[in-house]
């Protein structure tokens, strides 16, 4: 009787060489300088407040998905590592002297990981593909990006809202992002166009998603497309709680406590809803698979 010999546990790090060792320091070294600045400016703000989470949480699943990873880990292509990392650095000088973070950021974070690649391989960073795209969501937007994606939320939130309320018999009006309700004028900033609860939304639940659903790839698609609608609903339905206590309240009211707890109500809301979803649709993969089996 012949018994399968198990595979031994290979070392992350067994086989690194001293110019291993320098790409790692040169890795911290363009790394914490930069992530300090991400968590001075961006982390700080409430854009950026998932930053930590994200950061946290991502460090811990990669370290667990670097353990489990069977890939081999062979050094990559030398031609390749080196051609990237100059394209990158380069542009990473370039936005450190010129003071944009966004692209530092994500030039910092690509350098890494080319880094990571000359290591140990693509097969290996393929093989943790999700804790890198996941990392990424702790780093700040391009402002760019930002523009573009809140912009068109922005002005269709406002002309929901003031369409509803106007059928509704309000006394209100609104020219692109500002929303004129009896003698309160009303700017839809930013924080309430969704794109603050879309990426902190998109963290946490493709998070919940990847490690409820890892060998399950549809139920995490369909975590990952309800995450965006529901958080523009749930933020139209914040815009319209908002617009309705300073009507009746006065603009204090919708610009203090109020604003921040129907900011935190609508999130938990979208959230559940997710959560809610996802029970909906694994329920009815088990019906389907047990009448399958039928």
């Amino acid at each position: 009787m012949l018994l399968a010999r198990a595979r031994p546990q290979v070392s992350l790090f067994r086989s690194l060489t001293l110019a291993d060792i320098v790409l790692l320091v040169g890795a911290a070294i363009l790394a914490v300088p930069t992530m300090f600045q991400v968590g001075e400016f961006n982390w700080t703000t409430e854009q950026g407040g998932h930053g930590p989470i994200v950061l946290a949480t991502g460090l811990w699943l990669l370290w667990r998905e670097i353990k489990t990873s069977p890939a081999e880990r062979k050094p990559g292509n030398l031609v390749i590592g080196i051609l990237g990392l100059g394209i990158l650095l380069s542009i990473y000088c370039l936005a450190r002297i010129t003071g944009i973070l966004e692209i530092e950021a994500l030039a910092m974070y690509g350098a890494l990981i080319v880094g990571a690649y000359m290591l140990f391989g693509g097969a290996f960073i393929r093989s943790i593909w999700f804790p890198l795209i996941y990392l990424a969501l702790a780093l700040p937007p391009p402002d760019s990006v930002v523009a573009a994606v809140t912009q068109p939320i922005k002005i269709a939130i406002s002309e929901w809202a003031v369409t509803l309320l106007y059928a509704l018999g309000y006394p209100i009006a609104s020219s692109g992002v500002t929303i004129q309700i009896a003698q309160y004028e009303l700017l839809v900033a930013a924080a309430c166009a969704g794109l603050n609860s879309i990426i902190s939304l998109s963290a946490i639940c493709l998070f919940y998603g990847y490690l409820r659903h890892r060998t399950n790839f549809a139920a995490f698609v369909m975590i990952a497309l309800a995450v965006i609608p529901i958080a523009v609903f749930s933020n139209f339905i914040r815009v319209l709680i908002l617009i309705l206590i300073t009507y009746y309240l006065g603009e204090s009211a919708g610009q203090g406590f109020l604003h921040d707890f129907a900011g935190l109500t609508m999130f938990s809301a979208a959230l559940l809803a997710v959560f809610v979803i996802d029970s909906i649709f694994t329920r009815l993969l088990h019906l389907r698979s047990a009448k399958a089996a039928q």
